[in-house]
């Protein structure tokens, strides 16, 4: 273990090290061990830190700089060719109807360069707790009754932490992340958290922001009233169609 590495207590609500202090490489690894408790779950991600480890390894803490992020204003950048197929697509954006699902659907699904997934069975467990307690949400796309794609998240204040999203046809995961922006925007959240670049996220228009302006931030958007509990109503039915 790198010595600068902080183990952290046992205590769910102990603070963690300071994000400045986390390493450059691998960038962002901030901490290591505690638990996933929803107490130690809420403490990070208001303080811009996520978990991310493999099986096998302690849980890994980290706060990388520079951050990804989504910007609502913007929306979420759909190719033209793309958006000529919604058109007439049948697909309807739905919230806090199928989290299970979406989770379980991200943790199987392959990953480019990965050899196997980091949504680890003590991971899923965790931020199944998160949903069942109103701070963790999926936005899911629906074709009739069937799940074609997805994206879940935490949300605290008029923040969302975007965890990971999947595809079961071509195409779902970026309408699941076009329509969680769409409501934000409309509800004036403006920021989607994204954690880390890849060129799948920079092409739909994700952009870099610096650690201390996102930590920032987050002070003053986690601290503003959100939605807690279920997104199911607030959040309705969106046509897919309207991102033609």
């Amino acid at each position: 273990m790198n010595l600068r590495l902080r183990l952290l207590p046992d205590d769910p609500r102990a603070p963690f090290p300071a994000v400045e202090s986390a390493l450059h490489e691998p960038d962002g690894l901030l901490a290591i061990g505690g638990d996933l408790s929803p107490a130690r779950l809420l403490n990070a991600y208001n303080q811009g830190i996520f978990p991310w480890y493999s099986d096998g390894q302690p849980i890994l803490w980290w706060s990388p700089d520079p951050r990804i992020v989504f910007r609502t204003a913007g929306g979420v950048r759909l190719s033209a060719r793309f958006r000529r197929a919604l058109r007439k697509s049948p697909w309807v954006v739905r919230a806090d109807t199928a989290f299970a699902e979406v989770i379980g659907a991200c943790a199987r699904t392959p990953r480019r360069d990965q050899g196997g997934t980091w949504i680890t069975g003590d991971m899923e467990a965790a931020y199944i707790e998160l949903h069942r307690l109103g701070h963790a949400h999926s936005v899911e796309v629906f074709e009739g009754d069937r799940l074609v794609g997805g994206v879940y998240g935490v949300a605290i204040g008029r923040m969302f932490f975007g965890e990971s999203m999947f595809s079961g046809e071509t195409g779902g995961s970026k309408v699941a992340l076009a329509g969680l922006g769409h409501r934000l925007r409309e509800w004036g959240w403006p920021l989607i958290d994204a954690q880390v670049a890849n060129p799948h996220l920079m092409s739909m228009g994700a952009d870099y922001v610096s650690r201390a302006d996102f930590v920032l931030l987050l002070q003053h958007l986690t601290a503003m009233q959100g939605y807690e509990g279920s997104w199911t109503v607030e959040f309705g039915d969106l046509e897919a169609s309207i991102f033609a």
